[in-house]
């Protein structure tokens, strides 16, 4: 490793916080189940305030048209930048959201319509449009941006915009109304059980607090993904599932073709929406008060062994949390009732346990907002909720977390599960820096399974997941130092049939289209369903779909433990994954690792020492960054790393994997070693920090997940393929 300028540093200042270990249910993230790049727009002025383009300082003395409107999902969608474009392309006007959601624009007098509405914020847009330029209201909804979608003529809700510059007529009253009738006709089951058949989907005036038209957006998931000719679109009613595995009532087509209704009727989904179904004020106010926990020092808040002063961690469990703040967020007013994953509230020497953050000094001042209800369990009264956090250094993540509506104040409730399993969809940018012809993208679901340990000896002998895609289970079984189970290719046990991967991909394409094949002929050492899923195919998976996950014991005297998730997300297809914006190494850090690498295909590390530690410094030259991110990608929030431990007897040795977190304003980082029990030999004996003589490196990871919990990985591979 040693001069390749993956350089080699003795030290890392890192941010202390940890995400939450306590959330569950396989679910996750966005806001009203919205996922869409946002445009390019103008910084935010100040709260309470428009700019309107074109105007200056001059008073004509004309009244001028005003534009008010509701940004919602159901909750406010508060912070966020509506940006107002006319018919000749020209921005009239930039205001940020309300507290409430609700945005006013006075117009120029110079605007001309129609008008396209966006509303961004961080990785959300929502759009609406309007035919006309006088005053009125026009909200910006989940269900206004099918309709933008359904008027664009390439599907992408953000096209529009520029697209009536020459073609005007793709937004007139009747084009809008048109869209509406179809959009409310497929919706009339639901509208019907709400008591919402009138619902005005633009422009009727209505409060994000859970009443009225709003209880329709509360009940509803939708995602709208464009793939570079038209746009997927799903609906997803929330309902309250009769078991774990029930699937959900939702609809899925395509710009381009009709919107289908929704398979029920109005009675079966009055006897199936929760009644008790927390409204816009119990989410935020759950969310509130886990600020307000976590604001207490650390000291306060618990009175577990360890603790010095504020800024030192500390260990304990669930009895060990002394504030009342705290106390109150769990069912019963007592985290002991919290079991989530395998873990109980508290935390121990290697930082494990639901809730650790509470304990740890780097964890005070996190913030929790723009929660969203994702889904009912099975469960009466729990709710899977979204949520993102931002600690005091600006890292921000997006997870989800289980509550328990309770006389209508939301507490905290695990998920009860005694193995903590990750399912997420996942979007890959896989960069073979010394193969550049083979470079792909690729598209599936990361099922990350825990590789539990007793003694240093694996606890499962395999773990069967049931798809929602596969009659046959995918099988998982330990592999080496990994951290987590990796897929057999063919459902039995050997190195030689596993993978050293979590992830089942379900279609790759190479970048460059002059390179011709099926990625999975060149990728065997990754999973890829056969046969590939077709774009038609991916697009047809729900995004609630619903996983099994069956795990087998060592000790047989342990009877096999099912555990069920439902995502939240469907895989994205890949013309979708195209249209991402994704991190990037920089230019100086690829040649620098084409030249450390391209000879071996792998950074191999020599000897370890204090003064030339081996570690992994992930910097260019001069400890400069090594990624850089595109306006509209997601920051990466963790640097990862593979490779293989010393080989023996010239048998290459153990694959393992190594990460840590990095705040989302990182552009560089550095990973230590980190053993997987005593039988883990990548580590070096003497320093276990740092890597063994022999130890090789040969891909990284760039991994973030949006707020609608879609991993989104950039992965630079070193090793060539012929």
């Amino acid at each position: 490793m040693k001069h390749t300028h993956l350089t080699l540093k003795s030290g890392l200042a890192t941010a202390l916080l940890a995400s939450l270990a306590a959330c569950g249910g396989g679910g996750g993230g966005g806001s009203g189940g919205f996922f869409l790049p946002p445009a390019t727009g103008s910084t935010a002025p100040a709260a309470g305030t428009d700019t309107t383009a074109g105007s200056g300082n001059t008073d004509t003395g004309a009244t001028l048209a005003k534009l008010d409107g509701v940004v919602a999902t159901g909750a406010a969608f508060a912070g966020a930048t509506v940006t107002v474009t006319d018919q000749t392309g020209a921005t009239v006007c930039t205001t940020p959201t309300n507290a409430d959601g609700t945005f006013s624009c006075t117009l120029p007098a110079t605007t001309k319509a129609p008008l396209v509405i966006r509303a961004t914020r961080d990785d959300q847009s929502l759009y609406s449009t309007t035919a006309s330029a006088a005053s009125g209201i026009t909200n910006v909804t989940p269900l206004t941006t099918i309709v933008v979608a359904q008027l664009s003529p390439d599907g992408n809700p953000a096209s529009l915009a520029g697209a009536i510059q020459t073609q005007p007529d793709l937004v007139t009253a009747t084009t809008i109304q048109t869209q509406v009738t179809e959009l409310v006709a497929a919706l009339k089951p639901l509208l019907d059980a709400l008591g919402q058949g009138a619902l005005d989907v633009m422009s009727g005036a209505f409060t994000a607090d859970g009443t009225g038209a709003d209880k329709v957006l509360d009940s509803i998931s939708v995602s709208v993904l464009p793939n570079g000719t038209s746009a997927n679109i799903e609906v997803t009613v929330k309902t309250v599932p009769t078991a774990d595995g029930a699937p959900p009532v939702s609809i899925v087509f395509n710009t381009s073709a009709p919107t289908p209704p929704l398979p029920t009727t109005a009675a079966d989904l009055t006897a199936s929406l929760a009644t008790d179904f927390p409204t816009p004020t119990a989410v935020a106010a759950l969310f509130q008060r886990l600020t307000a926990c976590y604001a207490l020092p650390l000291t306060t808040r618990v009175n577990g062994s360890g603790v010095i002063d504020d800024n030192t961690n500390a260990t304990g469990t669930a009895s060990n949390i002394a504030a009342p703040a705290c106390k109150t967020l769990f069912v019963n007013d007592d985290p002991a009732t919290f079991f989530s994953n395998g873990f109980p509230v508290g935390r121990d020497n290697n930082n494990n346990g639901s809730f650790a953050g509470i304990f740890r000094s780097g964890a005070t001042g996190v913030v929790f907002d723009r929660g969203n209800v994702e889904y009912a369990r099975s469960s009466a009264g729990e709710y899977v909720l979204s949520y993102r956090s931002t600690d005091r250094f600006g890292g921000i993540d997006n997870d989800t977390i289980i509550a328990r509506n309770v006389d209508g104040v939301l507490k905290l409730t695990g998920n009860n599960y005694a193995y903590r399993v990750t399912l997420r969809p996942y979007s890959e940018d896989r960069e073979r820096i010394n193969s550049p012809a083979f470079s792909s993208f690729n598209t599936g679901y990361n099922i990350s399974i825990d590789n539990k340990l007793l003694n240093s000896n694996p606890v499962f002998s395999k773990v069967e997941v049931t798809t929602p895609f596969d009659a046959l289970p995918l099988t998982y079984y330990p592999d080496g130092n990994l951290s987590f189970l990796s897929i057999s290719r063919n459902g039995l046990p050997g190195a030689a049939n596993l993978q050293s991967t979590s992830i089942v991909r379900l279609a790759g394409a190479f970048q460059n289209p002059a390179t011709q094949g099926p990625v999975s002929a060149k990728e065997t050492g990754i999973y890829y369903v056969q046969p590939e899923y077709t774009e038609a195919q991916i697009s047809e998976i729900p995004n609630q779909s619903v996983w099994s996950v069956k795990f087998f014991h060592v000790n047989t005297a342990i009877q096999p433990i099912v555990q069920t998730y439902r995502t939240i997300s469907r895989a994205q297809t890949l013309n979708e994954i195209r249209q991402l914006k994704i991190a990037q190494l920089t230019d100086a850090q690829r040649a620098e690792m084409v030249a450390g690498s391209s000879a071996t295909g792998r950074f191999t590390f020599g000897q370890a020492s204090q003064a030339d530690p081996n570690l992994i410094d992930f910097s260019s030259e001069g400890n400069l960054d090594a990624w850089t991110v595109p306006l509209g990608a997601l920051a990466p929030t963790s640097l990862s790393a593979q490779g293989s431990a010393p080989p023996i007897s010239n048998v290459a040795g153990a694959r393992f994997n190594d990460g840590t977190s990095v705040l989302s304003t990182a552009r560089k980082g550095i990973i230590y070693c980190a053993r997987q029990g005593q039988n883990d030999l990548h580590c070096d004996p003497a320093v276990p920090s740092q890597y063994a003589n022999g130890t090789s490196v040969d891909l990284f990871d760039l991994w973030a997940r949006s707020s609608r919990q879609v991993e989104i990985s950039k992965k630079v591979v070193t090793r060539a393929l012929p």
